[in-house]
């Protein structure tokens, strides 16, 4: 349908005309008249589909059309989301969408200086795009208040409890308006996105493009089977040569489980000299920006990521996705290979799945109820694994086994962050030790 046929208002079709957008999405479709009668909602539907501009649209129709300007400290429209780099890329949207209309947009997440987010806020804001941590840190620092918020947005609500932030929301929802719009939007629809929607939304519309949990329809899904210490070698070789007749690996990413997993990866592949960037937790936000930015322009084609950096990444042209490692949470595979096959291109997805990780694989197929095809090694793949191995240092086993599974979930709170407030769950034995605030 025609986004001249949804309602909206001509600052918001003229800001989508700049853009050449014409067309919206089912999800758009759907949801936008519903949102712009102010109603709440609940939206599944896959990544890729064009949820932001579901969500921003109307919002941006409905805050213009008040005529309201915010009072100093306060925002009139707070979307949260789980990492720095989907906070960015929603605001990016947002500002694109809101050009000709006049709202201002700013953004709040852990990784840079406190001082310009405070800064930024003191006038007051429109449109808020931010993390629970560091959100809960302007809070209570009285930089912030929640208390004129209008519309409410939790987008990839599912990966917001993944990461523990479910204290951090419950904190957040107390601090807003009673009187509201409340918007939920995820690719999966686990129970407790249920539960969670039944406790904040207000009779709410529900919306589902697609059923809880499928995958990306135009992803090619499949499995290689082999050892862990072969996992390298095979990669190493499918970005030299390519993978099967399904097209050349043009902008490729590789999913690991841990951070040290993902520098490893990175570093054997430039052994054997194949350039490539990983962006994680441990990274500094300049370094994420930087390795995201040469991802987009083509300088580095292969990017290795983990799970909590990821979701922001929403890059044209992702030609293959490679699961290095295999989720150990099945709803992560369904975000991860949504990361290609974005805005109706074609994908390709492939697991490498080691003798212990037959367990996640069989969670993963019966989440998506489909049996992944099976990825054949390559002939001569036993004699290259041998030379790829004899070419490089030997890489110890036993130090990617002892990684902490979870420590994605459990980022080390970074030096100089201040509050009483810690979102991520706390493992255990760590004491009075704080969590990150993304």
């Amino acid at each position: 349908m025609s986004f001249q046929n949804l309602g909206l208002s001509q600052p918001v079709l003229k800001a989508l005309a700049a853009k050449n957008y014409s067309q919206a999405t089912p999800i758009q479709t759907r949801a936008i008249p519903v949102l712009l009668e102010g109603r709440d909602l609940l939206g599944i539907a896959q990544t890729g589909t064009g949820k932001t501009a579901a969500f921003m649209l109307p919002s941006i129709d409905r805050l213009a059309a008040a005529t309201r300007i915010p009072r100093p400290a306060t925002c009139r429209m707070l979307i949260l989301a789980p990492t720095r780099e989907l906070a960015s890329q929603i605001a990016e949207s947002a500002l694109a969408y809101s050009r000709f209309s006049r709202l201002s947009v700013t953004t709040a997440f852990g990784g840079v200086p406190i001082g310009k987010q405070r800064r930024a806020l003191e006038r007051g804001v429109d449109i808020l795009v931010a993390t629970p941590g560091r959100l809960i840190d302007l809070v209570e620092q009285r930089y912030l208040s929640l208390r004129e918020v209008e519309i409410l947005v939790l987008d990839e609500a599912d990966q917001m409890l993944d990461l523990g932030f479910i204290h951090a929301l419950k904190q957040i929802v107390k601090l807003v308006p009673a009187k509201r719009q409340t918007l939920f939007f995820s690719a999966t629809m686990p129970k407790t996105i249920a539960e969670l929607a039944g406790r904040f939304l207000t009779d709410p519309a529900e919306v589902r493009v697609a059923p809880a949990s499928t995958t990306a329809e135009r992803v090619d899904q499949f499995v290689s089977f082999l050892n862990q210490t072969e996992k390298q070698a095979l990669l190493t070789m499918m970005l030299r040569v390519g993978f099967s007749d399904k097209g050349s690996m043009e902008r490729v990413l590789v999913f690991t489980r841990t951070k040290h997993g993902a520098d490893r990866v990175v570093k054997l592949l430039a052994g054997s000299g194949i350039a490539a960037n990983a962006i994680h937790g441990n990274k500094s936000q300049p370094q994420r920006e930087k390795a995201l930015a040469a991802f987009k322009s083509g300088e580095v084609r292969i990017l290795v990521a983990t799970d909590i950096a990821a979701r922001g990444i929403d890059v044209s042209g992702v030609s293959h996705v490679i699961n290095f490692e295999l989720p150990n949470v099945a709803e992560q595979y369904v975000h991860r290979i949504g990361r290609t096959a974005r805005a109706g291109a074609a994908g390709v997805a492939i697991a490498f799945c080691a003798e212990d990780e037959r367990p996640y694989l069989r969670d993963i197929e019966k989440l998506t109820r489909q049996k992944i095809d099976v990825a054949p090694l390559p002939a001569n793949f036993t004699a290259e694994a041998e030379r790829i191995r004899a070419t490089r240092a030997p890489v110890s086993l036993r130090e990617e086994r002892t990684a902490p599974r979870h420590e994605e979930r459990r980022p080390r709170r970074p030096q100089g962050q201040r509050g009483r407030y810690a979102s991520a769950v706390k493992p255990a034995g760590a004491g009075r030790r704080r969590a990150s605030r993304g």
